[in-house]
């Protein structure tokens, strides 16, 4: 799904997406959930964790993607005073 400024898109439950800028401006992004319980799942960190022989034999990827990967999972956003976790535990 392609959008433009002012868009709105639906993913259905369950099913992955990622959301990318490909323009010049900053993209501010708003999902909403129905639910209160909200999970994450980076693909890169996913990759780089996964037994190394299995990446490139599946996507036909050579060395210098496998050693782009980070096992570590990035924030999308680092935004201030903002936290995944609750702040009442």
């Amino acid at each position: 799904m392609s959008l433009t400024a002012g868009g709105v898109g639906y993913v259905p439950l369950a099913n992955g997406h990622y959301i990318q800028n490909t323009g010049n401006e900053t993209l501010w992004f708003l999902e909403m959930f129905k639910s209160s319980r909200f999970a994450d799942v980076s693909l890169n960190q996913w990759l780089a964790l996964t037994p190394e022989e299995l990446v490139p034999s599946n996507l036909n990827e050579g060395s210098e993607f496998i050693d782009s990967l980070r096992k570590k999972k990035w924030a999308v956003v680092k935004y201030p005073r903002f936290s995944y976790f609750s702040r009442n535990k």
